[in-house]
């Protein structure tokens, strides 16, 4: 079964950091990029960041760049996001997908993936 796991997820202030977490298993993840993204409540569900299979590109939406970082440990089965800097407008709940069809790139547009996790709620709040 092809699945991903995200955590690390939890209660912030604002200009606090988190590492979330995402733990791809029955499959090796390494034939997939992964783009993580959020949705809150009442909105659209946007990306904000990927990479690629090797981790050799990323990409990241203008609202995070700067301060988040993407990273992949292929032997681990698992990518994480680095969020720094964290403002009220980051809360959400946020998922990793992968998507075999990227090969040497990644795009964060969420039509391109094909696998989901359940997500991880993040809340910045004072």
């Amino acid at each position: 079964q092809l699945q991903l796991v995200e955590s690390g997820g939890g209660l912030v202030q604002p200009g606090g950091s988190l590492r979330l977490s995402c733990v791809a298993s029955g499959f090796a993840s390494d034939h997939y990029a992964i783009g993580w993204f959020r949705q809150a409540p009442g909105k659209e569900r946007e990306g904000t960041s990927c990479i690629s299979r090797r981790g050799g590109s990323t990409s990241y939406t203008s609202s995070v760049e700067g301060r988040f970082t993407i990273s992949r440990d292929n032997a681990k089965n698992t990518v994480y996001l680095q969020m720094n800097s964290l403002k009220p407008e980051d809360t959400g709940r946020y998922y990793c997908a992968a998507a075999r069809r990227l090969v040497g790139l990644c795009v964060v547009s969420s039509g391109a993936y094909d696998i989901w996790g359940q997500g991880t709620q993040v809340t910045v709040s004072s």
